[in-house]
């Protein structure tokens, strides 16, 4: 299926589960581990994730409509996928694992950046992250994981300027706000290069 709704992929904790994440100092040095709960309550505590920006080979990119049952920020559109690596678990292990898990896919993946944001969600709780930003090009259909993800669909990058431009950016998730404005503003080469991989 190109857009909308595909089969259902359940080999991951559901959105409420309450995996330790690993916390992290600004210089990204592992300082304990919380539970994914605690993390997010009232201002957050800073710990590690990732965020992935996945393309087609028209450069349209995936965006993803988060699960309903999400605490934070719940049926906002996002980036491609979004996830924190486990303890043990290499940055690079990770985001392949949750590119499998939530899109049921596999494509190589480019870092990009790390960056820091803090984004709160009324008085349900807040992300404090430090987060490393990915991209990657991939022709395979994607499987949704029904648990995370309510609806999706490929995005040109000129649609999706503009509408964050028009003021309809309110609907999407503030990390996603902040990550793409600065890869199209200081990666978008990148980006475009991405088309011309065979």
């Amino acid at each position: 299926m190109r857009d909308g709704v595909a089969d259902e992929r359940r080999s991951d904790p559901g959105p409420d589960s309450d995996e330790s994440l690993i916390l992290v100092d600004a210089a990204d040095r592992d300082i304990g581990r919380l539970g994914k709960v605690r993390c997010h309550d009232g201002r957050g505590v800073l710990h590690r994730a990732f965020s992935l920006l996945i393309f087609n080979d028209r450069g349209e990119l995936l965006i993803q409509q988060r699960a309903a049952g999400k605490r934070l920020w719940p049926l906002y559109w996002s980036n491609s996928c979004c996830s924190h690596p486990r303890f043990g678990e290499s940055m690079d292990v990770a985001v392949h694992r949750r590119l499998r898990e939530e899109l049921g896919v596999t494509c190589p993946l480019r870092f990009l950046f790390k960056f820091e944001y803090q984004a709160q969600f009324d008085t349900t709780g807040s992300e404090h992250e430090l987060c490393s930003v990915f991209i990657g090009r991939c022709v395979e259909p994607v499987r949704i994981n029904r648990q995370e993800i309510s609806a999706w669909r490929w995005v040109a990058a000129e649609t999706l300027e503009a509408q964050l431009a028009s003021g309809a950016g309110a609907v999407f998730t503030p990390w996603f706000v902040l990550e793409w404005t600065r890869i199209w503003r200081d990666h978008r080469g990148e980006v475009l290069a991405l088309n011309e991989q065979n």
